[in-house]
């Protein structure tokens, strides 16, 4: 098979999270143990960084990355979901990886892939670790796909475990509460390693002091008035919590390890960011005149973070293109939006997309001014032209819709 065949195969052999929803959730890590000890446990022959969380993941991730690139280490950085191409999900030192290693590597063990029946995310996991391994990175940074206990990403050992926020998000996996939600990210804390908590939470913060004593670990937390003088090329203002815990991250790592890294370093890496690992759709601005910004955040958490931005930004007239995935709580997120505002909606070209029926039904009981659409792209378009040089168009609800636009 060319490059082509292959992900074709990929997406439509396997089973994943990302388009079929609770198919392609596994309950234990027995598969990614078997693929593992079948690639010849490549995980044990890198140093990682493990980055956990409800929202927050992949610019923390990415923003590690940049800084240790920025310090001249060769760096692997892991995240999920990609925007357009698959290859982004693995990066080294920023470069996707080739289209022949993911041909070569699938070509090598579809026989064992078919055998033992891995989904799209352990084979992928599995994947990134080969990678990591052959190209003898001196650190990867390893995003957690969901949860963190039972996650494919959770065989390896860190020198450094990160948690970024705790939200509700995927609670008919890993459960409808804070803590329930806090107890599965906490399954990434390992024994005698210390743990980075992105933020304080009275109902998350004794799961994770218990986990960690548990494990013999050390718990530190990113305080609100460290590290205030730090920015990042990375501009929504949700940032500043997330460059809090990269600092700290960086900070321990330093203590727990060999890397070095100065102050240059940090600052120009979390500068950098963006152009190091190419990462998108983080208050992404597409456009000046009218103001055009796409990001991101899917979930209550992580859309009341970006509104606030989105509210404080001047602008005349507020236009929304929006979407979800059909296992979000529009009841919880719907009510965020402000009324004073203009609403494309539409569905988003994915399996587990909400039927803009059901969506638009939603903003109307809320009191938003809607219009739906049969696609992303025309309801964008709508957007654009209904918009003046003075406006602002927020472009968001899923990655699958920003990544429609960009």
């Amino acid at each position: 098979m060319n490059y082509e065949e292959t992900i074709k195969w990929m997406f439509a052999q396997l089973p994943m999270y990302q388009n079929q929803g609770a198919i392609a959730y596994k309950n234990d890590l027995s598969n990614i143990l078997k693929l593992a000890a079948h690639l010849g446990n490549p995980e044990r022959q890198i140093q990682t960084i493990h980055v956990g969380g409800t929202n927050g993941k992949g610019s923390t991730s990415s923003m590690l990355s940049s800084i240790l690139q920025e310090a001249g280490y060769r760096v692997g950085l892991y995240t999920s979901p990609h925007m357009k191409d698959f290859r982004e999900r693995i990066r080294l030192h920023g470069d996707m990886i080739p289209e022949s290693f993911i041909v070569d590597f699938i070509a090598n063990n579809k026989t064992f892939f078919e055998q033992e029946q891995l989904s799209f995310f352990e084979m992928t996991v599995g994947l990134a670790f080969q990678y990591f391994a052959e190209q003898k990175v001196d650190i990867a940074i390893i995003e957690v796909g969901m949860g963190g206990r039972l996650d494919a990403t959770n065989i390896i050992t860190p020198l450094v475990s990160v948690i970024t926020t705790i939200g509700k998000d995927h609670t008919a996996f890993l459960g409808d509460t804070l803590g329930l939600i806090a107890g599965e990210k906490a399954g990434i804390i390992k024994k005698d390693t210390p743990v980075i908590i992105g933020e304080f939470h009275k109902e998350t913060w004794p799961v994770f002091e218990q986990k960690a004593k548990v494990m013999s670990s050390e718990i530190i937390i990113a305080l609100e008035d460290e590290f205030a003088d730090k920015i990042s090329d990375l501009t929504g203002s949700y940032q500043k919590q997330n460059i809090r815990t990269v600092c700290k991250t960086i900070e321990v790592l330093k203590k727990v390890s060999h890397f070095e890294v100065s102050e240059t370093n940090l600052k120009t890496g979390l500068l950098n960011t963006v152009k190091n690992t190419g990462l998108q759709g983080r208050w992404q601005v597409l456009n000046q005149q009218p103001l055009i910004v796409c990001d991101c955040a899917h979930n209550k958490q992580g859309i009341e973070s970006v509104l606030k931005q989105v509210i404080e930004t001047p602008k005349n007239q507020l236009f929304f293109v929006l979407g979800f995935v059909n296992d979000k709580n529009l009841d919880e997120i719907l009510p965020l939006f402000p009324r004073n505002a203009k609403y494309f909606l539409s569905k988003p070209n994915n399996p587990r997309a909400l039927a803009v029926e059901n969506l638009y039904q939603k903003a109307i009981e809320y009191g938003l001014d809607a219009i739906a659409f049969d696609t992303i792209s025309e309801a964008y378009q709508f957007a654009v032209q209904s918009a003046t040089a003075t406006d602002m168009i927020y472009v968001g609800g899923s990655t699958f819709v920003v990544a429609e636009i960009i």
